[in-house]
């Protein structure tokens, strides 16, 4: 079985002011984030001192997996495990097929419009070349092409 080695006391005391220093500049540079932001991260923070107080027995406790939920706040999205058991999984799944269900009707549409335009576009030249004096065999002819590129007219 693989073990990570425990930290000397020399790795520890060096992550320590390591972690000291970059929580000096986090705390300098915050005193420039706007009020609804500096709040959020202290709320961040205060959950953050609340994990570690708590001991190793009740992280184990704690399923791995949660649900997601979003809040929303101060004109900003933030994305938080659901604790609540407020509605059942088969209204999550709903909800999330919602949007692929949206997507997938937005690219039928998208397909039929452009076998619509393409269908147009042919019918076009279709009657194009059926209501002109030329056969439709002049426009086969390599010679016939060059012709019409020569006087500036469009195939």
């Amino acid at each position: 079985m693989n073990r990570t080695p425990e930290p000397t006391a020399d790795a520890s005391l060096a992550m320590d002011a390591y972690a000291r220093r970059i929580a000096t500049r986090l705390t300098e540079a915050s005193s420039e984030l706007p009020y609804d932001i500096t709040e959020r991260l202290r709320a961040a923070r205060m959950q953050a001192l609340e994990r570690r107080r708590r001991p190793a027995a009740a992280h184990a406790t704690r399923p791995a997996v949660q649900d997601a939920v979003v809040h929303l706040g101060g004109g900003a999205a933030a994305l938080g495990g659901g604790g609540g058991r407020e509605g059942g999984t088969w209204w999550r799944a709903l909800v999330s097929a919602v949007p692929l269900t949206a997507l997938l009707a937005g690219l039928v549409f998208i397909n039929i419009s452009q076998d619509e335009t393409l269908a147009a576009e042919m019918a076009e030249v279709d009657t194009a070349l059926l209501a002109d004096d030329l056969p439709p065999s002049a426009y086969a002819d390599p010679g016939f092409v060059q012709y019409l590129r020569a006087s500036g007219q469009n195939p």
